[in-house]
């Protein structure tokens, strides 16, 4: 049986049912399609998921009729919106290994041999991953700027009225001062024209 997708799954016994990876499932060893063209479109939806775009790595050909029994299809690196760094890096790097090797069965239906899963290269999902987190990090900085330029104005407030109350406590203090000398320098000065008084007497 095949979905529309044209993807099958063979069972024990030779029965055949619909895949249980689905059209966005990953690939593996077994999987079984209907053509050739079912077994790639499923491959690239695959690629195109992941982040990744394919190349045909190897054909071979019938030597009875010259049609096509095998393809290997792999990666050929970062998906269509990389940037001129990123393809940079990637040429410097060995060819990469993630690849599906597909045979033709003597039905006709096509099937995956071989399925290499890790890439030598970060994939586009895991840069726009990576990118949301330094953004989301960028953002979270500069919360915390804003934050802290508030509390820095609100922290030259306080001292602002901080120092003008220690400038009130000060006049407070000195006023006072003057008060106390005074009422000191009248006691003096009565107790000087009491002591005059009971020395005439």
């Amino acid at each position: 049986m095949e979905d529309r997708n044209g993807i099958i799954k063979t069972l024990a016994g030779g029965e055949s049912s619909v895949s249980e990876a689905g059209a966005d499932g990953e690939p593996h060893e077994g999987m079984v399609f209907e053509s050739e063209e079912a077994s790639r479109a499923f491959y690239d939806n695959y690629a195109r998921q992941t982040g990744f775009l394919t190349r045909v790595l190897s054909s071979r050909k019938s030597e009875r009729d010259g049609s096509v029994i095998s393809r290997g299809i792999g990666c050929r690196g970062l998906s269509d919106n990389r940037t001129k760094v990123q393809m940079q890096q990637y040429r410097r790097r060995r060819a990469c290994t993630a690849m599906i090797l597909l045979k033709r069965e003597k039905s006709g239906r096509w099937i995956v041999r071989k399925f290499v899963r890790d890439h030598s290269h970060p994939l586009v999902v895991q840069l726009q991953k990576s990118r949301r987190m330094l953004d989301d990090k960028d953002k979270k900085i500069q919360e915390l700027t804003a934050e802290l330029r508030i509390k820095k104005r609100l922290s030259a407030t306080y001292r602002e009225h901080l120092l003008a109350f220690m400038k009130d406590v000060e006049e407070h203090n000195e006023h006072l001062s003057s008060k106390l000398q005074l009422i000191y320098d009248n006691l003096r000065e009565l107790e000087t024209k009491t002591q005059e008084i009971l020395h005439h007497r």
